[in-house]
């Protein structure tokens, strides 16, 4: 089934002007829904304690926001979980990776932000990041591990803020992750100008760094044949190694089946495929069929592109 979705790229600046919180503002409506309420004090108790350098950057959101719980929102407090599909890839500094989500759940906002650096990235609730980049040269990236399990500890959409807000590189995010609980099973690739690799996180399980630079949807353990009848995991996975010999060979794999999801109805369809070049600050946004949308930190243009998801590039439908 072909749909047509927008895209929307914002440049928000540090959030003090007005522009970030109109754009709040406005999807706050759908975004609030996705927050239970629980667990207000002690999230933002560890934010304090675990995410200090962002205090003044919550703060200033905050005030601009100006809805009874933003702040809390903006913690990230009481998050429901989120899962999803998703297959990403490093290959020679070269950050590859789908999105796979249910198209009414997604922002779909490009934000160029300057909080505390300037970053770009796929923007979710509020200001939390799917994928992005900084002007260091780090980008990141996150798929679900697979695992359904749920504990203490922050959003993985705040974590990759986090990172992309606070390092300069890989090596300095790893670092990071060591100190940042997260709430749900999930797998980040980091790429910097020298090195690239995946860690798998969970609120019960210490960062592993994996023996590649690139993840579906596992980690540890045998993936379900459960799960693997549903997200086809272990066969995205067998496609993306196949094809990581060159970023422009992994982009093709993308943005065919079966790394190309087409199952929308069910919350399985690939929404956008992202490239992102951190040592040049530039990023692609690309559909089958669709010219790609490019954005960098030397030439950020915001407005929107309208485009038809549901079709892939030279390859029959498999389901």
């Amino acid at each position: 089934m072909n749909r047509r979705l927008t895209f929307t790229a914002l440049d928000v600046g540090d959030g003090s002007d007005g522009r970030w919180a109109a754009a709040a503002g406005a999807a706050w409506p759908d975004a609030a829904s996705w927050y239970t309420g629980r667990g207000v004090r002690a999230a933002e108790r560890l934010f304090a304690e675990r995410m200090p350098e962002l205090l003044p950057v919550l703060d200033r959101l905050a005030a601009g926001l100006d809805r009874p719980g933003g702040r809390a929102a903006l913690a990230h407090a009481g998050l429901r979980p989120f899962f999803s599909g998703c297959t990403q890839a490093a290959v020679d500094g070269v950050l590859l990776r789908n999105y796979d989500f249910h198209p009414a759940q997604c922002s779909r906002t490009v934000v160029s932000s300057d909080f505390l650096r300037p970053v770009i990235g796929m923007q979710e609730l509020f200001w939390g990041l799917l994928d992005g980049m900084n002007d260091a040269g780090l980008a990141v990236s996150l798929t679900f591990g697979g695992r359904f399990v749920h504990g203490p500890g922050f959003s993985v959409l705040l974590v990759l803020r986090y990172l992309l807000e606070t390092c300069d590189s890989v090596g300095q995010a790893l670092a990071a992750l060591g100190r940042l609980p997260v709430a749900t099973a999930q797998n980040l690739t980091l790429v910097d100008a020298s090195s690239a690799l995946t860690v798998q996180v969970g609120p019960d399980l210490e960062p592993t760094v994996t023996s590649e630079p690139r993840a579906a949807n596992h980690q540890s353990a045998p993936v379900p044949e459960e799960q693997e009848r549903v997200t086809r995991t272990r066969q995205r996975l067998a496609a993306v190694r196949e094809a990581a010999d060159s970023p422009d060979a992994v982009l093709a794999a993308l943005l065919r089946p079966p790394l190309h999801q087409l199952r929308y109805d069910e919350g399985l369809g690939t929404l956008y495929t992202a490239v992102y070049r951190p040592a040049d600050g530039r990023v692609g946004y690309h559909w089958p069929g669709e010219p790609p949308w490019e954005q960098s930190f030397a030439a950020f243009a915001p407005g929107s592109r309208t485009v038809t998801v549901g079709r892939t590039a030279g390859a029959p439908d498999p389901w």
